[in-house]
């Protein structure tokens, strides 16, 4: 039986290695078609947490070319074109190695999904339309939730719904979003600022209530670039809102200035969730850091028995 192989990219080691798909656990295929489509080469980044997406087998696929030589050409003419029009981040494309048809693994300008998105709508082809139409649909959509937000709030909802999660899940997930809002408000009144220094704290709390650093705990879960609380347990985010509720709060009572004075706060709010966790675990005769993800939604609605 034939086997699909995604690939996955690591630029530690500058290679390009063959993971089966069954292995990928891939739940956000619907975003490109390309996911699936095996004309269409792909790698996973997995220090960027990306796909990229070969360029001309794209080109190849939307604007029906005879083979890869005339794919090869009509990128190299479109890429010439949005140079002309200002579109430099559009075609400052990493060139990954992937597999060529004779078998070897070649350089080849490769997209991630926001500039693949950019780049086909500048292909004249019917396959493109459905493309246009999305991107017109979600951008009218984003419009509307600046004017009322909570239309987001109520399309989100949605969104999890039609990815089968509970109702229970669910609420539970929104109100862990207002509880992350207010930790990351009180880590900014404390002079946090960077995105950079947002994931240093976030990993060292989530390193202190689960044992686990935000990679690893991935990893355990099978996971890439999906969020992590999407594909937690309502007992995992029960105690991962503990621990974010007590590291604010404990903020708010020790007014920590800069980053050191708050990372001392987190690890703190970290352990409170920790030792509730260390408890409940002893008390279940299981750990509650599930290998469970968002592949099975209602899965994640775990029942609590006692031992």
């Amino acid at each position: 039986m034939d086997v699909f192989f995604f690939f996955i990219y690591d630029d530690e080691t500058g290679s390009t290695v063959p993971v089966p798909v069954e292995d990928l656990n891939i739940d956000n295929s619907e975003e490109l078609e390309f996911f699936y489509n095996e004309k269409v080469r792909k790698v996973w980044h997995k220090h960027e947490e990306e796909w990229y997406f070969s360029i001309v087998d794209v080109c190849q696929v939307l604007a029906d070319l005879e083979d890869f030589q005339h794919a090869r050409n009509y990128w190299k003419v479109l890429k010439s074109r949005l140079k002309s029009e200002g579109n430099e981040p559009v075609t400052n494309c990493n060139r990954l190695k992937m597999p060529a048809a004779d078998g070897k693994m070649r350089l080849t300008d490769c997209a991630n999904t926001e500039q693949l998105l950019r780049i086909i709508q500048s292909i004249p082809s019917k396959k493109v339309e459905p493309f246009k139409q999305w991107l017109a649909r979600v951008g009218a959509e984003r419009l509307e939730e600046m004017a009322d937000p909570e239309k987001a709030l109520d399309r989100g909802m949605e969104y999890y719904r039609q990815k089968g999660y509970t109702e229970e899940w669910i609420k539970q997930r929104i109100q862990s979003k207002t509880i992350r809002d207010e930790l990351t408000d009180e880590w900014k009144r404390s002079g946090i600022t960077s995105n950079k220094d947002y994931a240093i704290l976030t990993n060292m709390l989530t390193a202190a209530w689960s044992g686990k650093s935000v990679k690893a705990y991935k990893e355990y879960k099978g996971l890439h670039k999906e969020n992590l609380r999407d594909n937690m347990t309502n007992l995992e985010l029960t105690l991962n809102q503990l621990a974010e509720v007590s590291a604010t709060a404990l903020s708010k009572a020790k007014n920590p200035s800069g980053m050191s004075e708050s990372k001392d706060v987190v690890l703190d709010g970290g352990s409170i969730a920790g030792n509730a966790r260390k408890e409940l675990e002893q008390k279940l005769g299981h750990s509650v850091i599930s290998p469970l993800n968002a592949s099975d939604p209602p899965s994640l609605e775990v029942k609590v028995k006692e031992k």
